[in-house]
């Protein structure tokens, strides 16, 4: 069974199923289908988590997410004049991730070859596909940066002027070429060794067909190497050293260099989990946002308000902003982040006495352990309302009308606005993605939320759910020689020194990128996720709840009803993409929300949006009974290119 945020990646998945493959070759195969189809979503430069859970194994995080460089200290971007990182450009480009994170799981956990699995990606970017509406809407809104200065992308986006089109074939034939060169070297190279090792002298002929056990993972090794090492890693290094057009208004270098990328792999880890009510939920640990589903899990009361009710949805969201807040103050690639406190029971049960019956318009870190929390001093601004700052970002959209925090560092209050009868707060109303779930794009190719996802399960009980993202095609110029450009994600760093996720050379930003895998009674169940930046554990949340409450709800909601399920989210808490703002108080739910639920969260304080039916999430999810051995999966309706598949 395979679900994906796209049907050619879920086909693809699929049809290595039906070849004989498992579940981590049918992963592979759609992550590169991803790239060339969702191209405004991830790249190959890009990153992704993935948590797997192997037939009779153990649940292990794959962490695809690359590092800052040695040359991305914040006495650099301070002295070009920088508060933040950009959002765009080779400035906020991380060493590359997700490449190595595919190849390593296609090595350790596949069956399938280099070739096998990179078919599909190449036949659709040399032979073409017909793309979603969102690609060319997203090229036409950064057409002048395209055509005046990153015109390497213009050149594969804008062929004859124009943007990609649906009913059109789009081709990308740079990147079709990339993936056939390396499979070659990749191939030779890996062919030379074996001669050498075998005593034979390089180039020999050996009988047709023939090739022993040990080619797979060689030439797995040396595509990796070329990664790294190769003509893909020269190309990447030229491209971060051309001084380029980013959000900041002025032209920047990047950091990133040949040793930058010769010496970086992707690499296991042991999942963050917790567990609640016989499941036990694993997560990428505080380097992601992935704890905080846990967090909103373990703020929980013993007994829960009626599924979809008032009370039911203003615990959630106040829930989550506490667990937001957390993530600000203690999340990063750091060795004294205190996640074992922050999901203790003492530390949650004190948290819970902060939920009232009213809205919150502030920003609170707890104190786990008796720690005090720090936040940088833009989350205090922005928490804050100072004037001048624009919400999120958006021109003309105005400012929050809030009070100024005082001079704590940990903790910004925005006052008054919490109590009853104070009528509805001003603030900057976002923007609507056409697509749900889809990030929100500027002139200047500033993104706001992410991403693509994929979850399967195969025949044999393997389990996987990944996120990749980053790398998309508003984010860098396009390497010309390569098909796809650089990523963005330092930009979720802060340039504040001493800070769990302040910007620091070898660490990694902490990324919004979060899958989940669940397990009921011990045994690995179902694999889920979604893309949409700091919202996505806010809708996997509610997700598995109408899944794990399945008894109590309407009757039981299966997998496809639980994504189709009426969905929320709140933007509370600072952003984690460029300009990295906030609205305090907001809710934005669907129109399908019964309206007695929507005026109940108003009476309490919400400042509550309406949006479009269905406009919240791009969840997918895969499931499999232990006790039976039956398969399911679902796919998200909203945007109508998600697609769930399996026979």
């Amino acid at each position: 069974m395979v679900s994906s945020t796209h049907w050619l990646a879920s086909q693809s998945a699929m049809a290595v199923l039906e070849d004989g493959g498992n579940a981590y070759d049918a992963a592979v195969a759609a992550g590169f289908v991803l790239h060339v189809v969702e191209p405004h979503l991830n790249g190959p430069a890009g990153e992704v988590p993935i948590i797997l859970a192997p037939a009779g194994g153990e649940v292990r995080v794959l962490c695809g997410q690359g590092v800052a460089p040695a040359g991305a200290t914040i006495a650099h971007y301070r002295g070009l004049g920088l508060d933040l990182v950009p959002g765009t450009g080779p400035l906020a480009a991380a060493v590359p991730g997700a490449f190595d994170a595919w190849m390593l799981l296609l090595r350790d956990h596949g069956t399938k070859s280099l070739a096998d699995v990179l078919k599909y990606a190449i036949g659709y970017a040399e032979d073409g596909h017909a793309p979603v509406e969102r690609v060319g809407e997203t090229v036409e809104t950064v057409r002048e940066l395209f055509e005046t200065e990153w015109t390497s992308s213009a050149d594969v986006y804008l062929p004859d002027g124009r943007p990609p089109r649906p009913g059109e074939l789009f081709h990308n034939p740079a990147l079709a070429a990339t993936w056939k060169r390396l499979v070659a070297e990749a191939a030779e190279e890996a062919g030379a060794r074996r001669e050498v090792e075998a005593g034979r002298e390089p180039g020999a002929r050996q009988a047709p067909g023939a090739r022993d056990g040990g080619d797979r993972i060689a030439e797995i090794e040396a595509a990796r190497r070329i990664w790294r090492e190769g003509f893909i890693a020269e190309a990447l290094v030229r491209q971060a050293a051309r001084p380029t057009m980013d959000t900041s208004g002025e032209r920047h270098s990047g950091t990133l260099t040949a040793a930058d990328l010769a010496g970086w792999s992707a690499s296991y880890e042991a999942p963050a989990t917790y567990d609640w009510r016989g499941w036990t939920l694993c997560k990428a640990g505080p380097w992601s946002q992935g704890p905080v589903l846990l967090q909103q899990l373990a703020l929980l009361p013993p007994e829960l308000p009626r599924y979809g009710s008032a009370e039911y949805v203003h615990l959630l969201i106040e829930g989550c902003k506490l667990a937001m807040a957390d993530r600000e103050a203690w999340y990063g690639d750091a060795g004294e982040v205190p996640l074992e406190e922050l999901l203790s029971e003492e530390y949650n049960a004190g948290r819970r006495t902060l939920v009232g019956k009213q809205a919150s318009y502030e920003l609170r870190p707890g104190s786990p352990g008796g720690r005090t929390p720090r936040l940088s001093g833009h989350a205090r601004v922005v928490a804050a309302g100072e004037d001048g700052f624009d919400a999120l970002g958006v021109p003309g959209a105005g400012e929050p009308t809030v009070a100024r925090a005082g001079d704590a560092a940990g903790v910004a209050t925005v006052a008054g606005r919490a109590g009853a009868g104070l009528g509805e707060p001003t603030v900057a109303k976002r923007p609507t993605s056409p697509v749900p779930g889809e990030p929100d794009v500027s002139a200047d190719g500033a993104t706001r939320g992410d991403t693509c996802h994929l979850d399967i399960v195969d025949r044999w009980g393997n389990l996987v759910a990944a996120t990749p993202s980053g790398g998309w095609f508003q984010s860098n110029p396009v390497v010309p020689e390569l098909g796809f450009p650089l990523g963005t994600r330092l930009q979720m760093a802060w340039l504040d020194e001493g800070l769990p996720n302040s910007l620091t050379q070898g660490r990694r930003p902490r990324t919004t990128l979060t899958p989940s895998l669940a397990l009921r009674d011990g045994v690995p169940v179902m694999a889920f996720g979604t893309p949409g930046g700091d919202q996505q554990d806010q809708w996997q949340l509610h997700f598995f709840l109408a899944v794990a409450l399945r008894a109590e709800v309407r009757g039981g909601l299966d997998l496809q009803g639980a994504i189709d399920a009426p969905n929320w989210h709140n933007d509370s808490f600072p952003g984690s993409f460029y300009p990295r703002g906030m609205r305090p108080g907001s809710v934005t739910v669907e129109s399908r929300t019964d309206p007695e639920v929507v005026e109940e969260l108003r009476r309490r304080g919400h400042d509550v949006q309406v949006g479009d039916a269905w406009s919240e999430g791009r969840l997918c999810a895969v499931a499999r009974d232990p006790r039976t051995g039956v398969l399911s999966a679902a796919a998200n309706p909203r945007g109508m290119q998600g697609y769930a598949v399996g026979r």
